[in-house]
């Protein structure tokens, strides 16, 4: 569930920063290092070359909370009580005109009632933890059309330790309206095992190691001044440990629970297919379909609107409207509808039939010549500009009964 709530947490810091550091990852300009000469047809816009001694820092920060009734912790009833607390840093460094170093760090922060439960004793040590997480990586430029990166990383939490690599590639045509983008990654986990308290001696699992593997391409097209689309394709393929521990599983031929058991290999097909178009001088809509298929039988469709208002040349509000539906996992049931003689069982509503709807607003204010500029004593870096502030509100509501709130901020800034 903790692995789930984040990113639902970087889902609304993901739209936070749609107009600043995210979402140019899906953009022509970001992919070849390029940034917006000005901002008044949000992502459609001309792109020009910047000055690359310039420093960029994006500082991303989101507080999320949520309750529910169907905590896996307690074989799919129970609290589902969590408030989750994100600060995240991005820079871009340059090194030279065609190589950048890229870095990012931040933390999760989340104290959570139903995880609270794997011991059944209130405040226990289950109730709260951190995660930590860096990368580091390089871009460089081969050329005005090519670009070429790589990146290495990791987490850590209480029970969990990760680390990750990978490389992306990214070419653009000489008409520079489209661009093809390539990347592959791979992350490799421990597990620290922790069994609810009840049933430890008594159980346990094949390993505590887990891999996934991702690999994608992404090809965007600028169809006109007004118009943008793109196409992701994506597998995932992850192998090892993929239950979790100290998820009870109740059956219906005995009180006594058992835990989460979960095929070790599971394979992910999710396609995307964006949208971007500029419907006026002061009205863009921005749309987004996603079809999800794995190999424990769920399958998923998300759809996603965003309509961002121009209320003058610098200043934006963007209502959205996120809708997702999935079918159930072949391994799902609720509490005690599961046999002891089944192989593999969960009643982790994450994997239930389910829909759920995520409405809310996002505001952006990025003038031109930046909100605020201050003079450092440095030659080379005498100025340190606050480029743009995002502020953006979400709600969550899942038809299991789950409910949630997100509010999340994006401060970007150049030296």
């Amino acid at each position: 569930m903790q692995l789930v709530i984040v990113s639902l947490a970087l889902f609304f810091l993901i739209l936070t920063q749609d107009v600043k550091a995210q979402l140019r990852n899906f953009s022509l300009g970001k992919k070849l290092g390029l940034s917006k000469k000005d901002t008044t047809t949000y992502n459609l816009t001309t792109y020009e070359k910047p000055d690359w001694k310039t420093i960029d820092v994006d500082f991303l920060n989101s507080y999320y909370a949520q309750d529910g009734n169907n905590g896996a912790v307690t074989g799919g009833i129970g609290t589902e009580q969590l408030t989750d607390f994100t600060q995240k840093i991005i820079l871009r460094i340059p090194t030279s005109e065609k190589l950048s170093l890229n870095l990012d760090a931040g933390y999760d922060y989340y104290s959570s009632a139903s995880t609270d439960n794997i011991d059944n004793i209130p405040s226990s040590d289950s109730a709260s933890d951190v995660r930590a997480h860096g990368n580091i990586g390089l871009t460089y430029d081969k050329t005005d059309y090519q670009q070429l990166g790589f990146r290495i990383g990791g987490s850590v939490e209480y029970d969990y330790t990760s680390i990750n690599g990978g490389i992306n590639y990214s070419l653009l045509s000489k008409d520079k309206n489209t661009s093809i983008g390539l990347s592959a990654q791979a992350f490799i986990d421990r597990w620290y095992v922790i069994f609810p308290r009840e049933l430890r001696g008594e159980v346990s699992v094949p390993t505590d190691k887990r891999q996934s593997y991702n690999a994608s391409i992404g090809i965007t097209r600028v169809l006109n001044k007004k118009m943008q689309i793109s196409l992701q394709l994506e597998g995932i393929y992850m192998r090892g440990l993929l239950s979790t521990p100290f998820h009870r599983v109740y059956f219906q031929e005995q009180a006594r629970a058992g835990i989460e058991r979960l095929p070790d290999q599971r394979l992910k097909l999710p396609i995307g297919l964006r949208l971007n178009t500029h419907l006026s001088e002061w009205l863009v809509a921005r749309l987004y379909y996603r079809y999800y298929w794995d190999n424990w039988g769920v399958q998923g469709h998300t759809a996603n609107i965003e309509v961002p208002i121009k209320i003058n040349r610098f200043f934006w509000i963007a209502p959205y409207y996120r809708y997702h539906t999935q079918t159930a996992s072949t391994y799902f049931k609720s509490y005690k509808e599961h046999t002891i003689t089944n192989k593999f069982y969960t009643s982790d509503h994450d994997l239930a039939n389910l829909s759920s709807h995520a409405f809310g607003i996002g505001l952006s204010y990025s003038p031109s010549g930046g909100i605020a500029k201050i003079n450092l004593p440095f030659k080379k870096r005498s100025d340190f500009l606050v480029k743009s502030i995002d502020l953006k509100y979400g709600h969550y509501i899942r038809s299991t009964g789950l409910k949630g709130n997100i509010v999340s901020l994006g401060v970007s800034f150049s030296l």
